[in-house]
Formats: structure tokens, sequence, C-alpha cells
């Protein structure tokens, strides 16, 4: 497993990663999901991403149960803050009384003493920045928190961000999670990615694989028991163009040898700033598989290729 430095930070995260949105708590029984983050970490995988929304903590409870016997230094393990966990109109968004009470949740469910990262899940248009980055501030100074980031923030908003962190000697944001793909590339037209860039800040992506279409499975169809059966958000993806050009891009990975969900992790580690791709994992096997993506390297022809079949904007 490669290692890369979050931003500017001194931390090290894999350069894949697990995450567990959509599987652990909901779609996949506790055992295997433990068997897959054993799995991981024997891959040498040490960032293990959750969210106090997934499943609604039953993700946060299954992690912290697989890893509770790893060496807890050993791991670097990160949750997410804003959506609603009840219908308390006080549990939910980034106010200063929703992020203190969730982290201690987060923290019980994930039975450790502190988060290495806390992400804010979107921006809360309700909450003053202030607030909620003096928040954040506290937290790290606290310990209960290492680094806070941000997820699914505009350029403009991080910028806004680390501003107001300068003007109140706070801490600022240090890494961003955005959705990042050959197929959705919306950061590098938006400003996300430049705005990391200039801040120094780390890019950990979500969906490096389309939700499982750049692994190549929907070439043919649509299977009835498929995620993108019931998937609105997947659907919305699987149009012809989209079909075509993962078709080509399933003979660009032949010809290289490799498994086309390695091509996209590959492809995604050679962006400017990107820290670590998250993945997703429900067999074994996607895990043996997604950890070799970090050890491919690409030429700059390969890279050209895949530039022109899934151009930027």
């Amino acid at each position: 497993m490669k290692y890369r430095r979050m931003g500017r930070t001194g931390l090290k995260v894999s350069a894949v990663s697990l995450g567990g949105w959509l599987t652990y708590g909901r779609s996949v029984e506790d055992r295997t999901a433990e068997d897959i983050l054993h799995a991981a970490i024997d891959h040498g995988i040490n960032f293990i991403d959750v969210a106090d929304i997934y499943a609604k903590g039953e993700s946060e409870r299954v992690v912290g149960a697989a890893l509770k016997d790893f060496r807890r230094s050993d791991l670097v393990i990160s949750s997410k803050v804003y959506w609603p966990m009840s219908d308390d109109p006080n549990d939910r968004g980034l106010s200063r009384k929703h992020i203190m009470e969730s982290v201690e949740k987060s923290l019980r469910r994930l039975q450790t003493d502190y988060l290495d990262i806390y992400f804010c899940h979107r921006w809360d248009e309700h909450a003053p920045l202030d607030e909620t980055l003096r928040a954040m501030d506290d937290l790290v100074r606290q310990g209960k928190v290492l680094y806070w980031g941000t997820s699914m923030w505009s350029g403009e908003q991080l910028d806004q961000a680390v501003e107001v962190a300068d003007r109140f000697n706070a801490y600022a944001p240090v890494v961003e999670q955005p959705r990042y793909n050959l197929i959705h590339r919306e950061i590098e037209t938006s400003g996300v990615q430049q705005s990391c860039l200039n801040h120094g800040m780390g890019l950990v992506v979500w969906s490096p694989l389309a939700q499982g279409l750049l692994t190549g499975k929907y070439n043919a169809g649509v299977p009835e028991d498929s995620r993108a059966a019931t998937s609105d958000w997947l659907a919305a993806d699987l149009t012809e163009q989209n079909l075509q050009r993962t078709r080509e891009f399933t003979t660009i990975a032949a010809e290289l040898d490799l498994a086309p969900g390695q091509l996209a992790l590959a492809w995604a580690l050679h962006q400017p700033g990107i820290s670590s791709v998250i993945t997703g994992a429900t067999k074994l096997s996607h895990v043996h598989s997604n950890a070799a993506a970090a050890d491919v390297a690409l030429s700059d022809e390969v890279l050209a290729r895949l530039d022109a079949l899934f151009p930027a904007g």
C-alpha cells in the first residue's frame, strides 16, 4: 500500500481507503463487514471513513466493533456531522449544539476516544460560519478531533472557511471530501480542486468508481437485483453515452491487464491534490482488487486517452 500526506498536514493516509456508505450496518452482514475491514487493514489500508447518517449510526457501530481489537494509533478513522439524525430540530446541521452532541455519540458508537478527521458533511446556510468553525476548533483543542474537514463544499465556501479561521486564529479545515470520478469531474471546473490546492487541503474522494459504473458491471445492461435498479441517483448516470464510454474504458483496462475498477482508481490517484480514494466493498475480492490499484502507474498516453474519453466539463 502507498501512503500519502493529507494535503499539507503531516498525516499519512492510505492511497486507497475504505468507506461505509450504503454497506456496513445496512446491506452487509456484520460478520462479513468485520472480515472485510480486517482484510483491508491486512492490505495496509489505514483510513476508514464513515458518517453518523450512514444507516443512522449503524455503520459507525459496526466499524467500531470490528476495529476495537486493533491498535488505535495505527488507524485513521473519520466520521461526519450535518444530516438530521432524528425529528428534533436541533439534531441536525452545523450549530455548536449539534456538533458537540453529535461527536460524543459518534465516539461512543465507534468505541474510540477521538476521531482522526471530523467532516462537516454539507454546508449549513442556517448556522453562522464562525459558530461552526469555533466548535470544530474547540474539538481539536480538546483532543476529541485531530483534524477537521468538509464534504461537498464549494470552492467559494472553502475560501470563506479558511479566511474566517485565519481571522479568529482557529484551526482551519485541512481536507475536503467531494464526489470525483471519470464521469463526475466537476471539482476540476467548479473551483473546488483549485481551492484545495491553493490552501494546501487534501482531497479524499468518494464514489471513485461511480457507484460501480466504472467497473463495467452495467456494460451489458442493468441486472434486476443490482443497485442501479433501485437507485435513481445511479440510474441517472446510465445513459447510452456513458455506457458506450465505459465499454471502451473496459477495453483500455484489458489492454493494460487491469480490472476496470483498478484503472478508474489509478486514474483518480494520478490527479492533482488527491490524498485518497474512498472505496466501498461488499466482498473480500473487492478489497483485494481495489487495494492493488495503489501500485498502478499510468503513462501520459493512457491518461490522455482517458481524458479524451471522459472530458472534464
